[in-house]
C-alpha cells in the first residue's frame, strides 16, 4: 500500500473514530482525497504549496458548493498530518476558499455538561475508585475547563502542571504558545490523576505506544456521554471547546480575550461565538438603550 493509501486510511478512520462518519461522508472523503492523490502522482501526503496550487486547475468546472468541499477535505487531511506527526508543515492555505455561509459550531447545554460531570461525581464516590475515573475526571476539567484542543490534551506532559501554578503552557497550532489558565478544581482533578500515573512517565496521559490517541480520547468521551444519557453523535472533544467559548461569552467574557484562551490567531475566527449571544444582547437592548428604559404608556 502506498504512503498516500495508507495515510488516506488511517485519516477516515480517524473520522469515524472523531464524529461518527457515516459511509457517505467517508466515501466523499475518500473520492475527493484519491482524486487529489491521483493529481499529485501518488505523492499528496508530502505535496508541497506548489502542487497544492495546481489542484484547482483540476476544479475549474466544478461548481463552488464541490470545490470548497474538496478543499475542506483536503486541509482537514493535511491538518490531520501535522496533527499527527506524519508532516511537519500544512500546505492547505494554498487551496481555494469559495465564498460559502460558514456553519455554526455544536455546542452543548449547561444542563448537558450539568449532566455529564454529575455522572463522573456519583462514580469518583465509589469505593475503590476506578483509575479510569479518575482519568475521565482529568480528561472532562481540562477539555471544558480550559477549552483545550484534542490534540494538546493528548500532548500534554506530566510535568505541564507543577507546584500550584494556575495555568497550563500549551504549544498549540503552528507551535505557538500560550498560556492557559485552569480551575482550582481542574488543578485537583489532575493532580488525583497523577497518583495513578508512573513517576517515570513523560506523558499526563500515557498509553502502551507513548500518549492516548486521539481516536481513543473520542471514545471515552462519547462512551461518557452514552452513560450520561447524552447522544453520542452530539459530543466530541472540540464540541467540549466549542462549550467552553460558547458559555464562557454567554457569562460575559471579552471576544478578545476569548480570543487569546482559545489560541486563535485570528479575531474572525473566534467571532464565529457570538452567535450564541443573541438572548443577552436583546437583554441587554432592553435594559441599557434609552428607549427600554421609557416609561411610553400614557
Amino acid at each position: 500500500m502506498s504512503d498516500d493509501a495508507n495515510l488516506i486510511e488511517r485519516f477516515l478512520e480517524m473520522l469515524v473514530a472523531e464524529s461518527g462518519a457515516s459511509q457517505h461522508t467517508l466515501s466523499a472523503y475518500r473520492t475527493d482525497l484519491e482524486q487529489a492523490s491521483a493529481i499529485a502522482g501518488g505523492r499528496l501526503s508530502r505535496a508541497d504549496r506548489e502542487m497544492i496550487r495546481k489542484l484547482p486547475s483540476h476544479w475549474r468546472k466544478l461548481q463552488n458548493s464541490t470545490v470548497a468541499r474538496k478543499s475542506s477535505s483536503l486541509r482537514r487531511f493535511f491538518g490531520f498530518l501535522v496533527e499527527e506527526g506524519f508532516r511537519e508543515t500544512d500546505p492547505s492555505n494554498a487551496l481555494p476558499r469559495p465564498g460559502l455561509v460558514r456553519s455554526l459550531p455544536k455546542t452543548l447545554s449547561h444542563a448537558e455538561i450539568g449532566d455529564l460531570f454529575q455522572l463522573i461525581a456519583e462514580q469518583l464516590e465509589c469505593k475503590p475508585v476506578k483509575p479510569a475515573t479518575v482519568r475521565l475526571s482529568a480528561i472532562m476539567e481540562l477539555l471544558y475547563g480550559s477549552g483545550l484542543r484534542a490534540s494538546e490534551l493528548t500532548s500534554l506532559q506530566r510535568s505541564s502542571l507543577s507546584g500550584d501554578k494556575p495555568y497550563l503552557i500549551i504549544k498549540g497550532k503552528g507551535e505557538r504558545e500560550r498560556l492557559v489558565p485552569i480551575s482550582q478544581q481542574a488543578r485537583v482533578a489532575v493532580r488525583r490523576w497523577t497518583e495513578f500515573v508512573n513517576p517515570k512517565e513523560t506523558w499526563l496521559f500515557p498509553s502502551q505506544k507513548g500518549h492516548i490517541s486521539r481516536i481513543r480520547l473520542y471514545q471515552i468521551i462519547k462512551e461518557h456521554a452514552a452513560r450520561a444519557g447524552i447522544n453520542p453523535a452530539k459530543i466530541s472533544p472540540h464540541v467540549l471547546r466549542h462549550a467552553f467559548a460558547t458559555h464562557l461569552l454567554e457569562g460575559g467574557a471579552d471576544l478578545r480575550a476569548l480570543q487569546t484562551l482559545l489560541g486563535h490567531s485570528d479575531i474572525s475566527t473566534t467571532q464565529i461565538y457570538t452567535h450564541i449571544d443573541s438572548a443577552r444582547l436583546v437583554e441587554l437592548v432592553n435594559s441599557r438603550h434609552p428607549l427600554g428604559q421609557r416609561n411610553l404608556a400614557r
